[in-house]
């Protein structure tokens, strides 16, 4: 697989792009910056990072053979090839806040963005974006974030964690191309964070309400039991899970 190092970029995710856009690259392709300035996250939110500290990277994915029903899989296979690497790394309590933060107790420690190609209809490649905090120590402003430093007291060498998530992301997308959703599906639930505890919630239109999440759907929607003991399925665009 292809590893490009840069010093600088606006977004790997971005440079990625119109580099598949103008030639034919290579699956697993990745793009590595010591720096972001335009880093981005879920939901046009900005991803801010330390140059040099921390990874910022994003991996070019060939997805035509799948022929996917779901995209949201991508996203399952991302997060567990993540916290499968974190494991390894003896990173504690990890869970998943839906859809794909990875946290460590109860901090974020890691973000993706995944954009999806588009050809006839069908996902035709997609550009998975990680932002992965590795040796800062200091987070302004940002009381909810940590990293492996400050989790373990380890500094960590950033090539290996790259190529520990690369191998995972390979293993986790052969189960898929395998057809194993449900087993990918299980071990998402089982990660995801505040499972079957009180949580609460606010809608689209600032609304504040509680449930319990149960699990997703085969489409990635949040499943959550509401206090009249109806299960009702949120897409992301339609809540957010308060702390």
């Amino acid at each position: 697989m292809l590893i490009v190092k840069l010093n600088a970029i606006d977004s790997t995710n971005s440079y990625l792009r119109k580099l598949s856009a103008k030639e034919i690259i290579q699956d697993y392709t990745t793009v590595i910056a010591k720096e972001q300035t335009q880093g981005r996250g879920q939901m046009g939110t900005v991803w801010s990072s330390e140059a040099s500290k921390n990874l910022t990277f994003s991996v070019f994915k060939e997805m035509s053979q799948f022929h996917l029903e779901h995209p949201f899989y991508i996203s399952i296979v991302t997060s567990l090839a993540l916290l499968k690497t974190l494991q390894f790394f003896s990173i504690s309590r990890l869970s998943v806040k839906w859809p794909n933060d990875i946290l460590s107790e109860d901090k974020k420690i890691c973000g993706i963005l995944i954009e999806n190609v588009i050809k006839q209809n069908n996902i035709n490649a997609s550009i998975i974006g990680i932002g992965l905090n590795v040796n800062q120590t200091e987070f302004k402003n940002l009381p909810k974030a940590s990293s492996l430093k400050i989790i373990s007291g380890k500094v960590f060498d950033l090539d290996e964690i790259v190529h520990a998530i690369l191998k995972n992301l390979e293993h986790y997308f052969l189960l898929l191309e395998k057809g194993q959703c449900h087993i990918l599906k299980n071990e998402y639930e089982k990660y995801l964070f505040r499972k079957n505890k009180p949580s609460t919630f606010k809608d689209v239109e600032g609304s504040i309400f509680s449930g319990f999440i149960k699990g997703i759907s085969q489409s990635g929607n949040l499943q959550v039991l509401l206090e009249d003991d109806i299960t009702k399925e949120f897409d992301l665009k339609t809540i957010e899970l308060l702390y």
